[in-house]
Formats: C-alpha cells, structure tokens, sequence
C-alpha cells in the first residue's frame, strides 16, 4: 500500500489520543479541553487551524501541487452516560462518557492530518480538516457551516465507527444512508372540569389518545409501502390529579424518513390527523415540527471512488453491503451542501458479547478499527482530489 510506513507510524498515536479522549468526554458544546488538545496536537505538526463554532476546530494542510479542496470531517461531543466499562482509560468525568465512537473519529483524523501533513508533495490541492462539536445535539454541523466551514470545499468525506459491523469490514454506498431526523409536538386543548362530570367538559386526554392510537395508519396508509418510514410518540403530559379533566395534554415524537418529499407529506398528515381527532371531541390541536437533521445522502460518482479505495485498502471481501438506518446524522447538513460521502467503518468484536450497542453504558470499540479509518481518511482524500 502506498504511504504504508507513514500511515503504520500513526497507529499507536491515534489509539492513545483515543484513550485521552475517552478518558476525559465532554458533551455537546462543552468539548473546551478536547478542543484545547486537538490545537496542541495540531500545533506540534505545524498545520494551521483556527476555532469555529465556538469549540470547533477547522485546520488546513496545503498541498505542494494545486487542485481542488477537500474535507474530512469528525465529530468529538459525548455522552450523559455513566461508564460501566473497567478499563484503564475509562472516563473520569462522572455521568459523561464516550458512548458512540466519537472519541475514536477525533483520534483518527488527528492521526490523518499527521500523515497528510508529510504528504504534502502528494496533495493535488487542499486538505480541511473539520473537527465539530454538538453531533448528539444535532446542532454542530449546521453552526459550523454558518460560520463558514465548507467554504471552498468541493468534497467532503466522514465516518463512523460502526459497532453492529465486525472490525475490518466497511461499508460504503450511493444513495440515502442515515435517515431525516424531525421533532413532532402536538397540543391538545380542551376545557378542564372534574373527573365526575365529564359532559362538562372538554376532555383532551381522550383526543391525544384518539390521535396516539390513529397516528399508525400513517404508516400503513398514508405513505409507498416499498418507502421505510418511523414515526414514535415518547412522550405524554398531562393532568395533575386523578379526579380533574384537564385543560390541555402534550404529546413528543420523532419522525425519521428517507426523502424529503415523504418527509413534507408526513408533516400535513401529522397535522391533519391532529386536527381530525381535535375535532371529534370537540378539542383543538396544536402541531408544532422542529426540523432536524435532512437525510444523509451520498453522492453516487463520490461512492464508487470511495468504495474502489477501501477495496485497495482491505479487499472486496471486505466491503459489506448494509440496509440504510432510521438513525440520524448531522452529517446530513454538509452532504445537503457539497457532494460527498459518509462510511461506516466496523469497530466490533468477533467476541459478540464484547460488542455493545452505541449508546449503551458499556459500549467499547475495538481499537484495531483505528487505524482503518485513518487509513481512510488519508487514503480517500487523496483519490478525491485526483479526480
């Protein structure tokens, strides 16, 4: 493989940044000595960086030859989760942890502008390097884009480490790969009077739950059957005493789909459905839709580049063929911008029982994947800027 030995020379670098990182997670906005150590680490390589979006970090390696700029992205938020792992760098920040990997995607794209910088002669172009907080909040990525951080950049590439796919696979595919992420809230209004005498009032309980058990024809009616869609009520408030009928009850739910035309037409069924069981009860319902994340989407062209580099990387045996997920990613902001591509790269055990889900107390990567998705990272922003 070319630039093996420089590439093999980051191996132990990024997993101990990893352990660092881990040790010491920080949640979305507060990444202040995450963000504080990616700048020393920056500054000992010699690359220019400057701050954005607060915590944010975006350097620049220029190329010896000219051409055009791509970005590598990795986010560095954690987790409200207490640890349970027994691991020498298991966090020190009590009900925080490193719960998705994005430890893993900071370490690997220092380990990357390491190995890029002694590159240079081999650069046809520019290289950014994105460094974004707030990923769980879904927040990061639109802020960095505001404050200008693809500005000049004709692709970009992102990852994460993936722990539902052994190490050593990865996964790489044109088209919709994480979906849409929406925020529903509905209020139901009524007129609040005691349990006893019900005629008396109007009761919005009895609507929200008319409208919580309706809202499942959405998906068997309202929406192509061959078109995945999720639509989950998590919250229900209200009333305050068993004998009083309230004046109003809230519902919160996430909406995930795959197109945004499916995702507008949902919106006026939400909206619809609410009014309707509203109106049977002689109530009145409020939608409000916080729009989240859209859908990841890769580009096609940009796929086959990528998928063709991880092959040379780690054989055709290697790239796995997996279902898009309801899972959302803010991601998602940048590729609705620029064209680009967003992998998953396989960080579990072959040991099934020592792979945790993302988001569990437990969960751990195998630290082998490291040096994989550096490989990646250098590798595809080297085979983009040669198009």
């Amino acid at each position: 493989m070319k630039y093996e030995k420089i590439l093999k020379e980051q191996k132990d670098y990024v997993i101990e940044m990893r352990r660092e990182f881990h040790a010491n997670p920080e949640p979305s906005w507060k990444e202040f000595r995450t963000s504080k150590r990616i700048k020393e680490e920056l500054e000992k390589m010699g690359v220019k960086y400057e701050s954005c979006a607060d915590t944010g970090v975006v350097a620049i390696i220029e190329g010896d030859k000219e051409g055009k700029t791509v970005a590598l992205r990795a986010d560095m938020d954690a987790l409200e989760i207490t640890e349970l792992n027994d691991v020498e760098y298991k966090s020190k920040n009590p009900g925080i942890m490193h719960a998705c990997g994005h430890d893993g995607h900071a370490a690997m794209l220092l380990g990357a502008a390491r190995a890029l910088n002694e590159m240079k002669s081999e650069i046809n172009g520019r290289v950014k390097f994105l460094f974004q907080p707030a990923e769980e909040k879904i927040a990061g990525a639109k802020r960095m884009i505001e404050e200008g951080a693809l500005e000049g950049v004709d692709f970009i590439f992102g990852q994460h480490l993936w722990n539902d796919v052994e190490t050593g696979k990865v996964n790489i595919e044109p088209g919709a790969r994480m979906a849409s992420g929406d925020g529903v809230y509905i209020d139901f209004y009524g007129k609040g009077g005691h349990a006893s005498m019900p005629n008396q009032t109007i009761d919005p309980v009895v609507a929200a739950s008319s409208f919580i058990m309706n809202s499942n024809s959405i998906l068997s009616r309202e929406k192509n059957p061959m078109e995945p869609m999720v639509f989950t009520l998590g919250k229900m408030q209200c009333g305050s005493r068993f004998n009083i009928i309230p004046e109003s009850a809230h519902l919160e739910g996430t909406l995930r789909c795959f197109s945004q035309e499916t995702r507008e037409k949902t919106f006026d069924t939400l909206r619809r459905y609410a009014d309707h069981a509203a109106s049977m009860y002689n109530a009145r319902a409020e939608v409000s839709i916080k729009e989240g994340t859209p859908v990841t989407v890769n580009d096609e062209k940009l796929s086959l580049v990528a998928e063709k580099t991880a092959e040379k990387l780690l054989g055709k045996e290697n790239m796995l063929k997996l279902e898009k997920t309801t899972g959302s990613e803010d991601m998602a902001y940048y590729l609705n911008e620029i064209p680009g591509v967003f992998a998953f790269v396989g960080s579990g055990y072959e040991d099934k029982e020592k792979s945790f889900p993302h988001h569990h107390p437990k969960f751990d990567i195998n630290e082998d994947s490291l040096e994989i998705g550096t490989n990646l990272y250098v590798n595809i922003a080297l085979d983009f800027l040669s198009l």
